[in-house]
């Protein structure tokens, strides 16, 4: 055995090769406690653009942040070059606790869920009274998700001059829902953006809906430094509007006085990840009625209390016949 005495040369020492070429591991991770806070406004192809202490700032996720991924509306601590200048590059190492998700599946057989927005206090479910028809049962969705992740839901109809209203608002009356009716005319003159902006005070708000239902030039009327993206067209022959926004983009209301987040139009908006229990607590009402329900019952089955706590007078059945169609609504196809 050849023994090393005080003097060895440094080549006399055995080391074990590193095949990768790369610094060894550690568990040990930094904290970053001298890392900005930002705000995710958009997100295209691995690239987040963050609003940090007023300017715009290019980053990327943080290889220790894994899988967990950072979607629009996240409040997230970033690291690295924060300058905002053209081809620089921050780190995003930390996303902060949400206070809300809006999630969505392609559909209802789909196990992945994506975050559509995270932080909102509202949900702005634009819908056409026609041309394209109005879709009820994407609507249900909608109102079904945004209950399900914390967000208030606002119904925002469109070209009123095509269709009236009321039959629609008689579907939805019994939820309570605040709601906006705006036609074509005030759509373009800029009132339909003052009767919305009513409802976005202080507050963060995504906008969601299928396309051509005037949902982005909506957007643009509310943020009017944003004109420069391209609204869309509806198809005659389809009734379907062309997708005019490819990603999630939050933008700021004048004067700092809330947000909004356009997202893209939708075709479909898949529940497969929501726990049909949970719906039950958008509905204050008729929540002490389930005290008498079986274990794990769904509130839409024969042996369900609710039925003969309504009967007796403590609810409006109307509202127990609301829920029940949301609870349904994942049983159904969204174009019935």
């Amino acid at each position: 055995m050849r023994r090393y005495g005080k003097h060895t040369d440094e080549d006399d020492i055995r080391t074990r090769p590193n095949r990768k070429g790369n610094r060894p591991r550690t568990h040990i991770r930094p904290k970053h406690e001298d890392a900005a806070e930002g705000m995710v406004l958009t997100v295209d192809r691995g690239r987040l653009t963050c609003l940090v202490d007023g300017r715009t700032v290019t980053a990327m996720k943080a290889r220790e942040l894994g899988r967990k991924a950072a979607v629009v509306g996240d409040r997230v601590a970033l690291v690295g070059d924060l300058s905002g200048t053209k081809d620089t590059l921050a780190r995003i190492v930390r996303i902060e606790e949400r206070a809300s998700v809006l999630r969505r599946t392609a559909d209802d057989d789909d196990p992945y869920e994506r975050v559509v927005v995270a932080n909102a206090d509202q949900l702005a479910i634009v819908t056409a009274l026609a041309d394209p028809e109005p879709r009820p049962r994407l609507i249900d969705r909608c109102l079904v998700a945004a209950f399900d992740g914390g967000l208030e839901p606002l119904l925002v109809m469109t070209k009123s001059d095509l269709a009236s209203p009321d039959k629609f608002l008689e579907l939805y009356g019994d939820l309570d829902i605040p709601y906006v009716v705006t036609s074509r005319e005030e759509l373009a003159s800029g009132a339909a953006a003052d009767m919305v902006r009513e409802h976005l005070d202080g507050r963060i708000t995504a906008f969601v809906g299928h396309s051509g239902v005037g949902k982005t030039t909506l957007v643009n009327a509310l943020v009017p430094e944003d004109r420069q993206r391209i609204t869309g067209h509806v198809n005659a022959v389809t009734g379907r509007g062309r997708h005019t926004t490819t990603s999630a983009l939050a933008l700021p209301l004048a004067d700092g006085r809330g947000w909004v987040v356009d997202t893209p139009g939708v075709r479909s908006f898949g529940l497969a990840h929501i726990d049909p229990s949970r719906v039950i607590h958008a509905f204050p009402d008729l929540e002490p009625g389930t005290e008498g329900c079986p274990r794990a019952c769904s509130h839409d089955e024969p042996d369900c209390a609710l039925d003969a706590w309504v009967a007796e007078g403590h609810a409006d059945p109307a509202r127990l016949y609301s829920l029940r169609r949301l609870l349904s609504t994942r049983e159904r196809r969204e174009g019935d």
